[in-house]
């Protein structure tokens, strides 16, 4: 079942992503965007450094014309069917969040600060599930192009992805999960 909130490990245990062109209306409003993201902020942060940063990406057509404007400085070659689909991406979903990776030049190691950028992403996931909505983690082409953390207003940041809520359109579909024994050790 999506979203069984009767105990908070049933919530964790069906937490699944919604596929971004699949969410639609209605999305957080400002107000509970707020909470999810203050929900996401509340990650393990070794040196209380916050490595990370959220951009709510307001400004959809805005999005888009940076996407094309610096993946067509990447690829000046690119198709017609390839541009619309960088521009499709960015008008997925009601909401919208870019999370990025802002390690910083200090005494606590790089990967943890980097790990602590994924947390707080798995946490805006979690946040929204727990909210009553689906979210979706995306990179992609977006994600890679050299430029897109600073054009978002993140100098020196890393896109660790984009976040896409809302509400399901259609059933979610459970994927095939590892099993226990695939994956934990004993020592």
């Amino acid at each position: 079942m999506f979203n069984d909130r009767s105990d908070p490990l049933a919530l964790l245990l069906t937490r699944r992503s919604g596929k971004a062109r699949d969410l639609a209306p209605p999305g957080p409003d400002a107000a509970m965007l707020d909470t999810l993201l203050r929900a996401a902020m509340r990650v393990p942060d070794h040196g209380k450094l916050a490595p990370w940063r959220f951009v709510v990406i307001e400004d959809r057509v805005r999005f888009a014309d940076t996407i094309l404007r610096l993946y067509q400085a990447e690829r000046p070659e690119a198709g017609r069917l390839e541009l619309q689909a960088l521009r499709d991406f960015a008008f997925q979903a009601p909401a919208l969040v870019a999370t990025i990776s802002l390690v910083r030049d200090c005494h606590i190691p790089a990967w943890e600060q980097e790990l602590s950028a994924g947390a707080a992403t798995a946490h805006l996931m979690l946040a929204a599930h727990a909210a009553g909505f689906a979210a979706n983690w995306l990179t992609g082409p977006a994600a890679y192009l050299p430029g897109m953390a600073e054009a978002l207003g993140v100098p020196g940041g890393r896109i660790a992805g984009f976040v896409f809520i809302g509400t399901p359109t259609k059933p979610l579909e459970e994927r095939p999960r590892a099993a226990p024994d695939e994956v934990v050790l004993r020592f």
